[in-house]
């Protein structure tokens, strides 16, 4: 007697070719960007190892510092007052350089296959980060390496977000709704959280390695990506996502909402799709000042220069004030920043889930908006009372600052794509999402910056000036 189908097989049958296809192209797209972020997160954890109270340190035996020197064991030219300015600068270069090649990027995306686009940046990711942690190694002390480094890196990580969001949308139609598209997006937070984690590793050590391993690690991602990315659906003989919808489906409908940010953003990132498989109907790529002129471009574009000030702030500075404030040491105060991303990802989730079900994309982000401007004051003031409100408040935090920001990301993607006068133009697209992630990495590079130039007035000033760009994202 034959025995019956196993469990396990059943369930592994239960899925189509194009579904196992679909499903390891958004797991690969998940840890290629995954490793761009981890890349960028190990310079916040190492802020407080760069400079610190040397003379908290036991004294090694035959010591021959002076017992009034307190920087000899932070690393120049960090040691001195002004470190909270230069660390700033160092984080300024490659955020300055991110906003300025995020504007060009998608000029070679859109001539360059995305495999070998992706493959490249990666590669030169993963040096420049494990380089940066070489300064360690060689005794490098000159401020000009550092920020070298640092806008190479930013220049190379721009080839990061609009490849993973194309090759996404090449796959994907409007048939995946929120909550697979929301995971998704927490790739960013995840990155975040392995680069504190393993930047802990080393911090109190050989700092190097911080920023060394994760460069390996991204390198080797890119190596990866080199060997399997798949562009589109067809060229594994698998269906376009266009085949979700019937004849009688409208197409570019931009006053149908459909059923939430991600499924109308998938059905852009389709109509683009489109556009670029069919040689016949090459569209004219629009003007800059055409981008702009669309309805809702500037207003979104300024929308997430302000949101994107208030996350990246915390991205780079969060271990340094936990560091300062509640007097954890390095490693500590990186793995307890991790809750913040942790946040992220629950915000991100939730955020998308409920404006799927009440398709009020802005509403849902006003309110939550809204709602972070509060709980970061009372974080500043309340949240080092204990351990355990500092866990809850940063959870909570991170919900609300990131929820919104990854959901100004799609909206803008899913108004725009949608939009009557872009007529399906894969190339009229991509300058609109340039326009819009390059305003925002504009604000993510001035975040850092004020807050290298204002922490030395106090923390509280830098939380006031988080809170009034919070306050700015909502109204606008």
């Amino acid at each position: 007697m034959r025995s019956s189908l196993a469990p396990g097989v059943w369930f592994l049958r239960a899925f189509s070719r194009d579904s196992w296809f679909r499903g390891f192209i958004l797991l690969l797209t998940f840890f290629i960007y995954t490793c761009y972020h981890m890349s960028r997160k190990p310079i916040s954890v190492v802020k407080s190892r760069l400079h610190q109270n040397c003379s908290e340190l036991i004294h090694p035996i035959n010591d021959t510092h002076s017992l009034n020197d307190t920087t000899w064991c932070s690393w120049a030219p960090f040691d001195q007052n002004n470190y909270k300015e230069l660390l700033g600068a160092v984080d300024n270069a490659f955020l300055v350089a991110y906003a300025i090649g995020m504007f060009i990027s998608g000029i070679f995306g859109e001539r360059l296959p995305l495999r070998y686009y992706l493959s490249a940046g990666m590669l030169l990711s993963g040096l420049f980060t494990a380089l940066f942690g070489l300064g360690y190694f060689w005794k490098i002390h000159m401020l000009w390496y550092f920020v070298l480094i640092q806008i190479f890196n930013g220049l190379a990580q721009t080839t990061g977000w609009p490849s993973v969001v194309t090759c996404v949308g090449n796959w994907f139609g409007k048939g995946k709704r929120g909550l697979i598209m929301g995971v998704w997006n927490s790739h960013t937070s995840v990155g975040n959280i392995l680069g504190s984690l393993i930047a802990g590793v080393w911090v109190n050590g050989q700092w190097g390695l911080s920023f060394v391993v994760p460069g390996i690690i991204t390198a080797a991602m890119g190596v990866i990506t080199f060997l399997f990315l798949i562009e589109y659906p067809e060229d594994v003989d698998c269906t376009p996502p266009q085949h979700h919808g019937g004849p009688e489906e409208k197409e570019d409908n931009p006053e149908d909402p459909g059923n939430g940010p991600y499924s109308s953003r998938e059905s852009s990132l389709d109509t683009a799709t489109r556009c670029s498989k069919e040689p016949s109907t090459q569209p004219a790529a629009i003007s800059f000042l055409g981008a702009l002129r669309i309805p809702g471009v500037i207003e979104f574009s300024l929308c997430l220069l302000f949101a994107k000030l208030v996350s990246y702030t915390f991205l780079y500075w969060l271990p340094l004030y936990i560091f300062n404030v509640a007097h954890f040491g390095a490693k500590e105060a990186g793995d307890l920043s991790t809750l913040f991303d942790v946040g992220g990802i629950i915000g991100g989730i939730v955020a998308g889930l409920i404006s799927d079900y009440t398709n009020g994309r802005a509403t849902t982000c006003c309110i939550m908006l809204i709602l972070a401007a509060p709980m970061m004051f009372l974080y500043n003031h309340f949240g080092q009372n204990g351990i355990t409100s500092s866990i809850v408040m940063l959870i909570v935090c991170g919900a609300l600052v990131n929820g919104p920001y990854a959901l100004i990301t799609t909206a803008v993607s899913a108004d725009l794509g949608t939009h009557k006068s872009l007529k399906g133009n894969a190339k009229a697209l991509s300058t609109v999402t340039a326009i819009i992630d390059g305003t925002g990495s504009i604000g993510a590079a001035l975040g850092p910056l004020l807050a290298g130039l204002i922490s030395p007035t106090g923390w509280n000033n830098v939380f006031y000036m988080l809170i009034s760009a919070d306050i700015l994202a909502c109204l606008i």
